[in-house]
This record gives C-alpha cells, structure tokens and sequence, in this order.
C-alpha cells in the first residue's frame, strides 16, 4: 500500500481510506504501508496513521529513507561520513545505520543521499553538488516529480534531484525507491504472503515498480494518476486494475 495519494494527502485522510483499510483488517489481511516519502522515520509514519484512524505499527512501513540507509551501510564502513540533503528522518535513518552525518561538502563525505524535505534548499544543493563533484557517491532515495497533498500536486524529490542533475549534468549513482521493485519485494517476504496486490497512485513509480517485481496492480485515483492516463498507460506503466478509490480493492481482495 503506497500512502500519498492513496492512504493520506499531507496529514489528512484520503476519504474513505480508514474505512477501507479497517474493512481489510477484519478481513484478515496482511498489510505493509511502503513509502518513497523520505521526510518521516517509520515510527512517525505509524503515528500518522494511527492519528487517522489506520491503524498500524512501525514494523508495518517500509519507507524509502530506511533502504537508502541499509544501501549505504552495506556500501560504506562504520561511521563514513554522509552528507544528507533532506529531512531529519533521513538523517535519523543513516545515524541509525552506524554512519556520520555531515553537512558540507568540505567534510570529505563519501556519499550523499537526497530525499525529500520540506526545507531543502539552494544552500543543501550547492553542498551536494560540490561534494558529488568531488567524488562522493550520489543516491537518491526516489525521483518522484510531485507530491500530491490538499492543495495539488506540489514539488517532489524528483523535481529537486532535478535541479541537481542539471548542476551535474549528470543523473545520481543509484535511486533506491519505487519503480526499483526493492521496496515491494521486502515488504512481501516480510508479510509472508502467498499473493500480493500493490496499491498505488502513480504509473511512474507504484504501477511500474509493481511490474518490475512481477506482482498485481490496482491504480486509484486519488493522487496523481488520472483516469484518462490510466486508459492509456502501457508496457510496464499498465495497472492490473483500476478503481475511483480504495472501495475498489473489495472488488479484487
């Protein structure tokens, strides 16, 4: 289950989203809430959920900031130096994973990761530059253009990792969330089940990440897909199946 534009829209309910998630519950579903948003630690995120009345557990979200964390720990030893452009929950993530936090380029940081974060700036951009440019490794956590909230769809980590490729003219070393199928295929082998639908708001990323990990699709439109674009969507951008909202699940659960 994708959140932005599926579950919530900021810190507000997608309508109908409890009701449906509750409904799968008592169902006896197994759910997992994956996330490219790098801008809350998975504690927060099960916070948030739970304050809209979906219940949940950290251990239920994987998010993009924890495996871009987990990357750079398998990549790096203990306590390399990372310069971090985004929001306190990624720097949280890579403290958590026995790496040092910088935040200039003249720290000599090995790599930087990018997610987003409400307050990233030129400044975090320049440090960044000026660091890949020197040497360090360059991952992103996702590259989604937008971020659907309340009032529209608004400037994403993609739209900022962007702005750094221009700079670079150059594209980052990895991006570590969807449509790479990483994030579906562990929150699978962690729920243990047979069969999994992946639900999601975006072709770009949910809906193509799902065909790359070989698992069934349903696009709502509640975020950023339209539904004259999921008439069209082909190749691996073609959802296994469409609905209104997350009522539709109840046709396929």
């Amino acid at each position: 289950m994708d959140l932005d534009g599926v579950v919530v829209l900021g810190d507000r309910p997608v309508d109908g989203a409890p009701e449906a998630l509750r409904r799968l519950r008592e169902m006896g579903k197994t759910i997992r809430f994956v996330t490219n948003n790098a801008s809350r630690r998975r504690d927060e995120v099960a916070a948030l959920l739970t304050g809209i009345g979906v219940a949940a557990e950290p251990g239920e979200v994987l998010t993009s900031a924890a495996a871009a964390a987990q990357v750079l720990a398998e990549r790096f030893a203990p306590g390399s130096r990372v310069l971090v452009v985004g929001a306190p929950a990624l720097a949280d993530e890579v403290t958590a994973a026995g790496l040092t936090v910088v935040t200039k380029a003249d720290d000599d940081p090995v790599a930087v990761v990018q997610g987003y974060g409400p307050k990233v700036g030129w400044e975090h951009l320049a440090e960044a530059c000026v660091a890949v440019r020197g040497g360090a490794q360059w991952i992103a956590t996702n590259t989604d253009k937008t971020l659907p909230t309340p009032r529209g769809p608004l400037p994403g980590n993609g739209a900022l990792v962007a702005a750094l490729a221009t700079a670079l003219e150059r594209q980052p070393d990895l991006v570590v969330g969807k449509p790479e199928p990483a994030l579906f295929l562990a929150a699978a082998r962690d729920a243990g089940a047979a069969g999994t639908l992946i639900v999601g708001d975006r072709l770009d990323t949910d809906i193509m990440g799902a065909n790359r990990a070989a698992m069934d699709s349903l696009l709502v439109l509640t975020g950023v897909a339209t539904a004259e674009a999921a008439q069209g969507a082909t190749g691996t951008q073609r959802p296994t199946f469409v609905a209104k909202d997350l009522s539709g699940l109840f046709a396929v659960a």
